[in-house]
């Protein structure tokens, strides 16, 4: 299932992104994979994710450090950006297998690892839209 929404502000993205994170209150690891350019917005939604995940998470963009763990309400929050991931092998090394399998994951740059990423993942995808400066479209897509 596919639903296309749109944001004209970071607060806006926020709140999408606590009502997105109620789905991924399973109880079980889930796994979000984030599109979009730089700057528009992946951080501010994943700090709407974490607000209801790990609401103690000081969210902020794990660029250098590639994953931040956060202590959520049943599983760990894993942060990821994967921006300088360039195969395989480096993305396995930093323990990838065990963030996916133990956790929530939700990645950044998940255009870098296309080969990687799990069937059952949710989409988010975001873009700047002609409208204004802040405006966003935002495409979520969960797994069929």
């Amino acid at each position: 299932m596919k639903q296309i929404f749109y944001s004209s502000s970071v607060d806006e993205t926020e709140d999408l992104a606590k009502e997105f994170a109620k789905k991924l209150l399973t109880g079980k690891p889930e796994f979000v994979a984030m599109y979009g350019d730089l700057g528009v917005g992946k951080t501010a939604f994943v700090r709407g994710l974490a607000s209801v995940l790990a609401p103690n998470a000081k969210i902020k963009s794990p660029t250098y450090t590639i994953v931040n763990q956060h202590k959520g309400e049943s599983l760990p929050l894993y942060h990821l950006d994967v921006y300088r991931i360039s195969d395989d092998e480096e993305l396995y090394s930093i323990g990838f297998d065990d963030y996916v399998q133990n956790g929530i994951c939700v990645v950044e740059w998940s255009e870098n690892i296309p080969y990687s990423i799990p069937k059952n993942a949710f989409r988010v995808t975001i873009e700047r839209t002609e409208k204004d400066v802040n405006s966003r479209k935002i495409t979520i897509e969960e797994a069929e």
